[in-house]
């Protein structure tokens, strides 16, 4: 099939390469000309395991094609998806403005009849404001064309996203036209071949599907961190709860982590949206609520135990970072917890030194930039020289068998702090290590 895909960001870019693997003839669109010809290059503006590969591969076979020039994606595709950001707004609600902004440029530009699939995630009946922007603006140059507007929302983990777009959970499509379904049913096939994974909808359901799921992975999240923190004070532990209630199969495993909060540009986001959403329709979601508001307060839980050990004056004072993204295999730091830790810290006086596999540009760009008292270490073990305590905030693969032989010798004290519980308590004590972990209340530290 002939496609078009508007936007180059996260979304964007896999739903593209994806399709191009697939055989399809794929125009992805951005504005921006700078990233458009990094892509041409094989250039890509993320990190994402398996992306650059599809990227360069499905380019040099003539599948994939990146320009700024919308008009000719339009005229080469008889499919288009938006899958352009909708930033958080003040009030928390997502900003549609650049979503309405390419249903006017589709609008002003097409020719002929077109599928439009909103990939982006938006508020539910955005969908109706789409087509009407594009009926607006065939209705000014007098044409008469066939659009029809579908829901198709995203539900791709960052750091397994083609993974995810390759063998996908469900691929939902929110449409009451059997024409629109069955064209995009043909499309994914390749992807749902193995067992049925179509589902379909309604276009407004479709819409609050993807707030549904967010927000569910999301307080799932967030309610075994109000669980951890009641484990601390009654010394339980909350590793052998989530074994205790994770073995129940009306429950299971997934999502069942304490920790130091989540992150991304999705959860936090979707989850303020909702509320919006919610209170637009004059409704008070007050799950929702406590949910963001336990988050905001479990992305500190680091630093109020190192307060606990030190005292609120941290001058003087070192710490190790192992993990500034928000998650393994990604760089993407936005909404970490590690943005607000260490923030904190240097606030209190401490110095800080960092390590991540993926996130350093990222953090000396973006998030630390002016802050002197970050220093960057080239690995794990430099992250450890002379700090008085490692705090780990990102359970990366590299993490999770260190020698601690090696630490003990880095490090002016052998302390741990782990927002991840990535260690086995017993054996780090047998070794001499003071260990703290979310949700632990059992024999002290």
């Amino acid at each position: 099939m002939k496609i078009t895909v508007i936007g180059t960001g996260y979304v964007g870019l896999v739903t593209g390469a994806c399709f191009s693997e697939m055989g399809n003839n794929v125009y992805c669109i951005d504005i921006d000309n700078e990233k458009v010809e990094c892509l041409k290059k094989g250039i890509i503006p993320i990190y994402e395991p398996g992306l650059e590969e599809l990227v360069i591969k499905n380019q040099s076979k003539g599948d994939l094609f990146f320009t700024t020039n919308l008009k000719k994606g339009l005229n080469n595709s008889n499919i288009c998806f938006i899958a352009v950001g909708t930033p958080m707004g003040e009030d928390g609600s997502a900003n549609l403005q650049h979503v309405l902004d390419v249903a006017k440029d589709i609008g002003q530009l097409i020719d002929h009849d077109m599928i439009v699939v909103n990939k982006s995630t938006v508020p539910v009946g955005t969908a109706d404001k789409v087509k009407a922007t594009i009926l607006k603006e065939l209705e000014r140059r007098n044409l008469k064309l066939n659009i029809e507007v579908v829901s198709n929302p995203e539900f791709l983990k960052e750091g397994s996203a083609v993974e995810d777009f390759m063998r996908p959970d469900r691929v939902v499509i929110g449409s009451e036209n059997e024409n629109v379904i069955e064209t995009l049913k043909e499309l994914y096939a390749p992807f749902t071949s193995n067992h049925e994974r179509f589902i379909t909808m309604d276009v407004r359901s479709a819409e609050m599907t993807k707030y549904a799921a967010n927000t569910m992975l999301a307080t799932r999240i967030s309610f075994m961190n109000e669980i951890a923190n009641i484990c601390e004070k009654i010394g339980a532990d909350i590793n052998n709860v989530r074994k205790g209630i994770g073995s129940d199969k009306r429950i299971g495993y997934n999502f069942l982590y304490a920790g130091c909060g989540y992150g991304g540009s999705c959860f936090p986001k979707d989850v303020k949206a909702l509320i919006k959403i919610a209170d637009n329709h004059g409704y008070d979601a007050n799950i929702l609520k406590e949910v963001e508001a336990l988050n905001n307060q479990q992305k500190l839980s680091l630093v109020r135990k190192v307060v606990d050990k030190f005292g609120e004056n941290l001058s003087g004072l070192t710490f190790g970072i192992w993990g500034l993204s928000f998650k393994p295999e990604t760089d993407d730091m936005r909404e970490a917890p590690s943005v607000v830790t260490v923030n904190k810290l240097c606030q209190l006086g401490a110095k800080v030194r960092v390590y991540d596999p993926q996130a350093m540009e990222v953090a000396k760009k973006y998030y630390f930039k002016d802050n002197k008292q970050v220093k960057y270490a080239e690995n794990k073990y430099d992250a450890l020289d002379k700090i008085h305590a490692l705090l780990l905030l990102t359970e990366w693969k590299e993490f999770r068998s260190p020698d601690f032989d090696e630490m003990s010798k880095r490090m002016l004290n052998k302390i741990i702090f782990d927002g991840r519980n990535q260690y086995n308590k017993e054996i780090l004590k047998e070794i001499g290590f003071e260990y703290h972990q979310i949700g632990n209340g059992t024999q002290g530290s």
